[in-house]
């Protein structure tokens, strides 16, 4: 049975990296058992790593669902200066959604349900477990 999952992404520059996703996530770690190494529960049960070390050529996207992707967007590029990225969307896709990469390799995506009944939904159904 698997009940958790930690996704993690490395860092050339850890004290660089630990602020820039203090920003990404817009609140400070849940978790920081050692230096060089910091989590935060995205979702109960999801945990989003940050480690010290050489980012893994190709890897990611890690796709983080948010309410108001554009928002979201203007608020990295004026905080994180994280390049414009475009927004796509697809009929048959029920999200929109975007990548960018943090200043280390890592790709990052994000994404807004179509349908905010759906979203409620969805967030309704994470915060009840």
């Amino acid at each position: 049975m698997i009940f958790e999952i930690t996704i993690q992404v490395r860092v050339a520059n850890y004290p660089e990296g630990l602020e820039w996703y203090r920003t990404l996530m817009n609140r400070e770690p849940d978790f920081i058992p050692h230096e060089g190494f910091a989590e935060w529960e995205l979702i109960p049960g999801c945990w989003l790593q940050v480690a010290e070390g050489e980012p893994a050529p190709g890897s990611g996207p890690i796709r983080l669902g948010v309410q108001h992707i554009e928002r979201e967007r203007q608020r990295l590029a004026q905080h994180l200066k994280t390049e414009s990225f475009t927004i796509h969307t697809r009929d048959e896709v029920p999200v929109k959604w975007g990548t960018f990469t943090d200043p280390w390799g890592n790709r990052i995506g994000l994404f807004e349900y179509m349908n905010k009944d759906e979203e409620r939904e969805r967030i309704r159904m994470i915060a009840s477990k």
